[in-house]
């Protein structure tokens, strides 16, 4: 039989639907054929957020590589992927386009918070699972109100309380700026810190925002260092956050930067900062550092080096978006092994809310996804890492993101 492919599709203008429309059942009550489990997916291929591309493409790269095994229980995985630019309206058309004419079985890993905010009504309406997506906010939680939608990766607001947590702890009384994306991504990050700081959050003496359409923040980076600031938690796009780092080196200032989980890329942030510049920048992590030397003998990581090699050898092996894209996809299989031959998008959802200590090959030691009817996010755990100039290194334990809460101060 010959091997499905994955399909990655960059398509820059389609026909514009009515998102609302009704739809004859028929067309969207589809289940998985005997040879075929159809996966849709939306991703930014192209437009200012691109940078987060390799998270599909490691994807579908992971779905060939299942499918040249035997797929799933005898069923191979059609991966169809369309690019929507980071657009909320164009997300709507893809994601429709892929429910009634490419009959997916699921949604699974689109990016971005206001994409997946714009189509999550139209695919809790139809019952069609909107499946561990490529963001971090606070909405996917809402699972009584959207039971078809299960995010993926651990919360924004509770990445900002971990900060909290590090700058109460080792700079107490120091004072704070924050340069933050100015939408939904940068506001839940920015209200996770000022709820971990609690009274200390007087010590925030400047904050301001960007679009992540902007080409340069160096009048954003010029105004926070004039505040005195001694500590910089950036929340934003990578490419925002090389521009941010470069500038704070062509002007000599030195504070503590933090920067978010979603930028701790060093094939997307730190290497275009210089690497040099990037040396003490603080994050957080979940998942390996392909480049750590510690990991050369990790079996897991070993593994992802083949496949890096032989299903995307377009990519880049430092970019931690393709551990990220990996990541998801296995997350995905192990859900759609647990369904056995009940493939019925009832009993999607019923696995994917049934995952325990589901240990990725790719994980950090320690973290393992769970998932509940009570608690559907996956990744619940964090660990904190400085970049010494080469890899991320760690500090401290692995935090549950389940007790981060606000301080009590």
């Amino acid at each position: 039989m010959r091997m499905l492919k994955s399909t990655v599709v960059l398509l820059a203008a389609m026909p514009v639907f009515l998102f609302g429309s009704a739809v004859a059942d028929p067309v969207l009550d589809v289940s998985a054929v005997d040879t075929e489990i159809r996966v849709g997916n939306v991703m930014p291929y192209t437009g200012p957020l691109a940078g987060f591309a390799s998270i599909g493409k490691a994807e579908a790269g992971y779905f060939d590589m299942i499918n040249e095994h035997g797929g799933i229980n005898g069923r191979k995985v059609r991966f169809i992927s369309y690019d929507d630019s980071s657009d909320p309206e164009m997300a709507s058309t893809q994601t429709r386009k892929l429910v009634e004419q490419d009959k997916v079985l699921l949604m699974f890993g689109s990016f971005g918070t206001p994409s997946n905010l714009a189509v999550r009504p139209y695919l809790n309406e139809n019952r069609v699972p909107q499946l561990f997506l490529a963001s971090g906010d606070e909405e996917w939680s809402k699972s009584r109100t959207f039971s078809w939608t299960m995010g993926w990766q651990p919360p924004f607001r509770a990445e900002g309380r971990i900060y909290a947590n590090y700058v109460q702890a080792y700079y107490p009384e120091r004072k704070i700026a924050v340069l933050w994306q100015n939408d939904q991504f940068g506001r839940d990050l920015f209200t996770g810190l000022q709820e971990g700081l609690g009274d200390s959050a007087r010590m925030i003496v400047s904050d301001t925002t960007f679009d992540v359409s902007d080409k340069s923040v160096d009048s954003q980076i010029d105004l926070l260092q004039s505040s005195g600031a001694e500590i910089l938690i950036f929340d934003g796009a990578p490419a925002m956050a090389a521009l941010a780092i470069r500038r704070m080196a062509d002007i000599g200032w030195h504070p503590v930067f933090l920067l978010d989980n979603s930028s701790a890329s060093i094939a997307s942030a730190l290497r275009p900062a210089g690497l040099q510049n990037s040396a003490g920048v603080i994050s957080t992590a979940f998942l390996k550092d392909a480049g750590d030397p510690t990991w050369k003998d990790d079996s897991g990581m070993r593994d992802w080096s083949s496949f890096m090699d032989k299903y995307y050898p377009d990519g880049d092996k430092d970019d931690s978006y393709a551990v990220f894209g990996y990541a998801a996809a296995e997350t995905l299989a192990q859900v759609l092994r647990q369904c056995a031959n009940d493939l019925s998008r009832e009993n999607i959802m019923r696995q994917a809310a049934n995952l325990r200590a589901f240990q990725s090959a790719v994980a950090l030691p320690g973290i393992t996804f769970n998932t509940s009817q009570t608690n559907s996010r996956p990744v619940r755990q964090l660990r904190l890492v400085q970049f010494d100039g080469r890899v991320w290194q760690p500090i401290g334990e692995v935090l549950d993101t389940a007790f981060i809460g606000p301080a009590n101060n």
